[in-house]
């Protein structure tokens, strides 16, 4: 066995590519894209060295056409579940005691890879099935994984070396182990690079892990998988289950080798984990950690000296973004009556020069919202906004789902403070 005190590289964000008209990159992203959108995919989920193909199917419909579909996700059942918590603790044995650096050049591997070969298969499977646009995915399924899977080996690095100090004779050592157990990380559809880098970082510690991403990112998830494979991390380390998230929940939540929890998404659902996992706090080999992000209701809030137009700015591409379905995009705003016409003239002008419709044109700023289930909401709240005396649409205001899952770009004046789009994450 060779010694030595190893330097990771170096991490530096990935460089953002413009796609600007006739720059090659633009052109194979664009064939990368209609020759996925023109393939049916059979996508299994992965348990240990095998994939599973169920036959029990749900199809994957782009929500900007979605009538068109680009295939299929098998989804698992119960006893699957319960197989994937066993082969994770096979898997962890050797994991746990593989040594820092080779499971570090696994992820700096997988990280090259995604610059290199993957990044526009990458995109375009987010462009279709999470309708983001070439910016959008780029800077999320591209360069956001990439700086994850660089920047955690470096971190690692740095929770490695904080070491206690040691007085005379005494020589004090911090010795980091993976949990003794599986990690649980349950992913959102909004951002592949958090798909990828909740179950990564785990796995990057040492831990395994049993992966559970949205129904509506499975697209992406599944080349994620095919990025880690090729990288060289070994079967069981990770397991991508794809199904009903109460019934995998319940399972994994019910398991007594649960020892982690990695989450994105809503604050009800990772309320009702945090719950879930106090009341079974005597059934567990250890006490579970839980790390969670979820949404919030972002705001904007100007000073009398702020520049109107900057301040539009900030409202337009704050909000309105992969159409405003990230967890930092601006929800509401409170702005100055002396600054108010002037940003509320530049909103309106900046909101009807976005264009709108499918992700293959990268002209297009906005794109549909992720299924039928999020355009109906947004359909309510629109239609209610309409008829209520304390707001004002100034923008906006339209939807059509003829074609694709389509919510103009809408922005809602009230004076009432406690309206309920003041409040409530939409």
């Amino acid at each position: 066995m060779g010694n030595g005190f190893y330097k990771v590289p170096e991490a530096i964000n990935e460089p953002v590519n413009s796609y600007a008209p006739g720059t090659p990159e633009r052109k194979a992203l664009l064939n990368k894209y209609k020759e996925m959108y023109n393939q049916q995919v059979d996508i299994p989920f992965y348990i240990g060295e095998k994939e599973f193909r169920t036959g029990v199917t749900k199809d994957i419909n782009p929500p900007h056409e979605h009538k068109h579909c680009v295939g299929k996700y098998h989804t698992a059942d119960k006893e699957h579940i319960e197989l994937a918590i066993e082969e994770a603790a096979k898997a962890r044995v050797k994991w746990a005691a593989t040594s820092w650096e080779h499971r570090a050049a696994i992820f700096l591997k997988a990280a090259e890879l995604l610059a290199g070969p993957y990044r526009y298969k990458m995109n375009a499977a987010t462009m279709i099935a999470q309708s983001k646009n070439v910016m959008q995915a780029e800077i999320d399924s591209a360069c956001e994984l990439i700086d994850f899977l660089r920047f955690n080996v470096e971190f690692m690095t740095e929770i490695y070396n904080n070491q206690p100090e040691s007085t005379d004779g005494i020589w004090n050592r911090m010795e980091y182990r993976p949990l003794e157990g599986f990690v649980y990380a349950i992913t959102p559809f909004n951002f592949t690079a958090i798909a990828g880098n909740l179950p990564a970082s785990a796995a990057l510690m040492g831990n395994v892990v049993i992966w559970k991403p949205a129904s509506t990112q499975v697209y992406s998830a599944q080349v994620i998988m095919e990025l880690f494979k090729e990288a060289g991390l070994p079967v069981g380390v990770i397991n991508m289950v794809t199904g009903s998230s109460s019934m995998i929940s319940d399972v994994v939540l019910n398991s007594t080798d649960l020892a982690g929890i990695h989450f994105t998404g809503s604050t009800p659902v990772f309320n009702s984990f945090w719950k879930t996992i106090g009341e079974n706090i005597n059934n567990y080999k250890t006490y579970p950690r839980i790390v969670g992000e979820t949404g919030g209701k972002d705001f904007i809030w100007a000073h009398p000296s702020a520049n109107a137009q900057e301040v539009s700015t900030a409202i337009s591409r704050g909000a309105f973004e992969y159409q405003g379905q990230k967890c930092s995009a601006a929800s509401r705003a409170y702005i100055p009556k002396s600054l108010w016409n002037d940003v509320k003239n530049a909103v309106i002008a900046d909101v009807n020069s976005f264009k709108m419709g499918t992700t293959e044109d990268p002209s297009n700023f906005i794109n549909a919202v992720i299924d039928r289930k999020s355009f109906n909401k947004l359909a309510g709240y629109l239609d209610q906004a309409k008829k209520d005396n304390d707001a004002e649409i100034i923008v906006g205001g339209g939807y059509d789902d003829s074609v694709g899952y389509f919510i103009e770009p809408t922005v809602i004046v009230t004076t009432n403070p406690m309206y309920e789009t003041m409040c409530t994450e939409l």
